[in-house]
């Protein structure tokens, strides 16, 4: 069988996704092409062997919309014979992206493919894509008649059933920003950029002071056993961000001259209760870990994407996992979640930390909007 394997991983710095953030002047497409073409030429690859360019991003509206990833790749100045398709999974698009074009080289229908996705938050804000509309219509509606939720009651619902105080909520929050300030992100980050998301002063009383961010009367009688505990400081900040990674075959690699960092060895994805719509990362894991025959002992680093404190946390719970694996150079509470970009930028954090460690296998499992999950094992080469 044909092995797909990663030769390099790129990103942006993470931007505040909001007005005065440090990419919030970037068009979308130019964020992306920057990436792409970043990626060949760090790599000193002919662009014109690309097969195909897969790119993930949740907001298609406005400048996000019409094929983003097809306007990024003329923007790259690639070849116009290579095509590209923009893809929507949510928070897990451009992990998505990743497994679409890691299947596609194991079938035999790509030799090279990038894979990667991203998002401007300061200019499509989460909602902004419905446009004040319902964007489910009256199919879901009659399935839920109490209606679907935001992902924040999901946090709080997540919390709830775990029995996550607003101390632990704090406190993970506190050590993802404490990590990620004395890590080094160099080697993944395009340019001499840093992460603006990064707060290497937050502190747990600091973030005791903050208010519940999405508490309301009406949520309250619906949902009597939650104790409203997510705040903006134990939740990722909106972000600005794009990344991408160049995957290919091992023969075609080989061929190029390329060292292969890693290779794609599992794939899982699934779908979960879109009321408490976070909790699709524990079937997602225990589908991958059945699938793999890799056990969560043999797994030295975890990436769970830390949409809010409450959702690593309760993957921690459920799988009595070694908590100093899980997000060892802190997570998106402090590196931002730009939701199209965030599956790669995963990547590329976990890339380098098995290779600063010496690690041998990683896990990446995001979760995601409406109900569910992926996950991915890499094996460092």
């Amino acid at each position: 069988m044909t092995t797909a394997v990663i030769i390099d991983v790129l990103r942006t710095p993470s931007g505040r996704g909001k007005a005065g953030g440090a990419l919030a002047h970037e068009h979308p497409a130019d964020l992306f092409a920057s990436v792409l073409s970043a990626l060949v030429e760090r790599n000193g690859l002919d662009p014109a062997l690309v097969d195909d360019v897969i790119g993930g991003c949740v907001s298609q509206a406005g400048t996000q919309a019409v094929n983003l990833t097809r306007s990024a790749v003329l923007a790259a100045g690639f070849p116009e014979s290579v095509p590209a398709v923009t893809i929507d999974r949510q928070c897990g698009s451009s992990q998505q992206a990743t497994t679409f074009a890691a299947q596609g080289v194991i079938a035999g229908s790509y030799d090279v493919v990038i894979a990667g996705g991203v998002e401007m938050m300061s200019r499509n804000p989460i909602n902004y894509a419905t446009n004040g509309l319902d964007p489910h219509g009256t199919g879901v509606a009659a399935r839920y008649p109490d209606g679907l939720v935001g992902q924040g009651i999901s946090a709080e619902l997540v919390a709830a059933r775990w029995n996550l105080s607003r101390a632990e909520l704090d406190e993970f929050a506190e050590r993802s920003h404490r990590l990620a300030a004395s890590s080094d992100f160099s080697s993944e980050i395009l340019g001499d950029g840093t992460d603006e998301t990064i707060r290497p002063d937050t502190n747990v009383d600091a973030l005791g002071q903050m208010h519940p961010a999405f508490h309301s009367d009406e949520l309250a009688a619906r949902f009597p056993e939650i104790g409203w505990n997510i705040t903006a400081g134990n939740s990722s900040p909106l972000t600005d961000g794009a990344s991408a990674a160049l995957i290919m075959s091992e023969e075609r690699a080989l061929q190029l001259g390329l060292t292969a960092r890693a290779r794609f060895h599992s794939f899982a994805v699934t779908g979960s209760d879109p009321i408490e719509m976070l909790t699709g990362i524990i079937p997602a894991t225990r589908r991958i870990l059945d699938r793999s025959g890799v056990s969560l002992d043999d797994i030295e680093q975890y990436e769970i994407n830390e949409a809010f404190a409450s959702v690593p946390l309760a993957w921690l719970r459920e799988f009595d996992a070694d908590p100093a694996r899980l997000n060892p150079r802190g997570g998106a509470i402090a590196l931002g979640h730009a939701l199209g970009s965030s599956g790669t930028r995963l990547l590329a954090t976990l890339l380098t930390g098995l290779e600063n460690t010496g690690g041998r296998f990683g896990l990446q499992v995001m979760c995601e909007g409406a109900g569910m999950a992926n996950a991915t094992i890499i094996e460092r080469l």
